[in-house]
């Protein structure tokens, strides 16, 4: 019989030993139980004093623990499965010492005979004690053996029980990892990015294992309940039952603490987008408990508030309860409307709403808090641009939430960083992000030709406050008028990949004069503020020459009158003898134009077209490249 099993068969009081000795994370018991005769079969003591023994015993031990995590896993025994996957990764900080690993092990080996022979030499003095009572009946001994095992049995089941409440805290930690990964997801979604955020999946883990822990706390007050009316001399329920009645209620306020969270950011219904509010417009703000208990439905009281960073006043109703009606799945939810008042605000101060709310059930009290991401509070809608742009820079950059001064000291944005923004914003505005050669333009736009624009680097300044070169507006200004421009008039085109959009001229020239007369493309120009969109041709000379012409950006004013489709479907040229040429044939590289834009155009054509008075009185500007 192994050294483990003789241990395991040992009376309450020599188990309490063995507990003790086990009570840290050196050698869990789990691993002692599972590894025993392989344990017992090594020479520890020798591997302690001899590197190469240790390295080969260390390795193998690895072995044995990924041997055993595979067989949870056919066995789908989830808390094993992390506990062996958790014990590996402790062992792991021994690779450069296994010496000190063997060392250990040995140690423990050593102090369970010491345990073993205490208890052996208490059982021969017991024995002697029987022999000299040689009128005790055969039914006492009988009844002095089960009553042995009884409580060795119940001290056994405060182990398993302890156990359990180990996979439970690594589950929560699982748990919180995967809703902090959610959190971010939430953020960079906030500004476009096409991030899953469905709350589902984590509401019905933090359920099943909240509902588990409570039923644990239920059981652990029948116990106390049971030793209050009957309890012995060295009574394991007495020293042990408070200690497992604290780690219960701290994994269960771990949990509800980390399981009340903002599900939708504050946001204004005609907004730009979320975490930009206006004073005296209304915002909604969502909350969700992770945890569904069904018997707190609509008794929850959430209340918000605003920091104290300036002198803000939110109106409206500022307590709600939660509740499972405002929820398509039945979560347990707060929905809320408000309005922020205030005078005064900066588009690069941050501010943060805070959602608390009590949780009482079974008499376990707890205070929950919840905040959302920083958000920029502006006054008056010219401001709404300048508020979307820090709310960019701040959630591309910063994964701190709490970090309110951000902008005292922002930090610069890697281009792959900048780029990746400027794709969720296209994609977020016309359903098509940014190919990889319309990244390069505007890489090479900003830095100038490089190689590799990897170590490129651009600050908050040069983002949104400085010029950009030979304007008289930044960077953002310029791309934001053409995310405007797409959003509200060229949605499809974009969609489609019609729009080349960002190519330089010199590299539109090239594309152009390789192709047959009458190929066009569109690019989004470069000199308008608040976003334009032109075309390109090329022609050739009655030498062969090719030429490339190009036409006077159209801006929103124009696009209001007419869609882009219509401009390229009716544009002509009036030659000398007026005779009118539609020099738009193909799209690039070789697509016919009625093929590419056929299915945007009118029915109607011709006096009949609804945009026939603005085909007729517009003049547009024709140049050579």
């Amino acid at each position: 019989m192994s050294q483990w099993e003789r241990l395991k068969q040992l009376d309450s009081v020599c188990l309490q030993r063995v507990d003790e000795l086990y009570c840290k994370e050196e050698l869990p018991m789990a691993v002692r139980d599972y590894l025993a005769q392989w344990i017992e079969d090594q020479d520890w003591e020798g591997a302690s004093r001899d590197t190469s023994r240790a390295v080969v015993l260390f390795q193998v031990l690895l072995e044995n623990l990924d041997n055993q995590y595979s067989r949870f896993v056919q066995e789908r025994s989830f808390l094993m499965q992390r506990n062996f996957r958790r014990f590996k990764q402790n062992f792991q900080r021994y690779q450069e010492d296994p010496c000190t690993l063997a060392e250990i092990i040995n140690w423990f080996l050593t102090s369970e005979r010491e345990i073993l022979q205490a208890a052996e030499l208490a059982q021969k003095v017991q024995m002697l004690q029987v022999q000299q009572n040689s009128m005790e009946s055969e039914s006492q001994r009988h009844i002095e053996k089960n009553v042995r095992e009884f409580k060795n049995k119940i001290q056994t089941f405060l182990t398993e029980l302890s156990s359990l409440l180990d996979s439970a805290a690594s589950i929560l930690a699982s748990l919180i990892e995967e809703l902090e990964d959610w959190k971010r997801r939430q953020q960079v979604s906030c500004i476009g990015a096409p991030e899953d955020i469905n709350l589902e999946p984590l509401e019905k883990w933090f359920t099943q294992v909240g509902e588990g822990m409570f039923q644990l706390r239920k059981f652990l007050e029948k116990l106390q309940e049971l030793h209050d009316k009957m309890t012995y001399e060295a009574d394991p329920i007495k020293d042990q039952k408070p200690s497992l009645h604290v780690r219960v209620d701290a994994l269960l306020t771990a949990l509800l603490k980390s399981a009340f969270i903002v599900e939708t950011q504050p946001s204004m219904p005609q907004g730009r987008g979320p975490l930009v509010l206006r004073t005296n417009v209304q915002f909604s703000l969502k909350t969700r408990l992770l945890f569904k208990v069904p018997e707190l439905n609509h008794s929850m009281k959430v209340t918000v508030s605003i920091d104290k960073y300036r002198k803000f006043n939110v109106l409206g109703t500022s307590t709600k309860a939660l509740n499972m009606a405002e929820s398509l799945h039945g979560g347990m939810v707060a929905d809320f409307r408000h309005l922020v008042s205030l005078s005064l605000s900066v588009t690069e101060e941050l501010h943060t709403l805070h959602c608390d709310t009590q949780f009482d059930l079974h008499g376990l009290s707890v205070t929950l808090e919840a905040s959302s991401l920083p958000v920029i509070v502006i006054s008056n809608s010219s401001q709404q641009q300048s508020a979307w742009a820090s709310v960019l820079w701040f959630n591309t950059l910063c994964t701190d939430p709490k970090n309110l001064m951000f902008f005292a000291s922002s930090p610069v944005a890697s281009w792959s960083q900048l780029g990746q923004m400027l794709n969720w914003q296209f994609l977020s505005c016309g359903k098509r992000g940014l190919e990889q050669d319309q990244l390069e333009t505007l890489a090479q736009k900003l830095f100038g030709i490089q190689q590799n624009y990897d170590n490129c680097k651009i600050s908050w300044t040069k983002f949104s406050k400085e010029n950009f070169s030979g304007t008289n507006f930044t960077l953002w200004v310029w791309l934001d008028g053409i995310l405007n421009l797409v959003k509200m008039y060229l949605a499809d085109l974009w969609q489609d990949g019609s729009i080349m959009g960002f190519v330089s001229k010199g590299k539109e020239k090239v594309l152009l004069k390789k192709k047959q007369s009458g190929t066009f493309l569109l690019r989004f120009s470069e000199s308008c503020r608040d976003g334009g969109i032109t075309f390109s041709w090329v022609e050739y000379s009655n030498s062969g020459e090719p030429n490339v012409r190009a036409v006077q950006p159209f801006t929103s004013t124009d696009l209001k009158q007419i869609p882009l489709a219509e401009i390229l479907r009716n544009f002509q040229i009036m030659e000398a003898d007026n005779a009118p040429v539609y020099p738009l044939q193909f799209l690039y590289p070789n697509t016919p134009k009625d093929q590419a834009f056929g299915k945007y155009y009118n029915e109607k054509t011709g006096v009949e077209s609804p945009y026939f008075k603005y085909i007729k009185t517009k003049l547009v500007f024709v140049s050579k490249e």
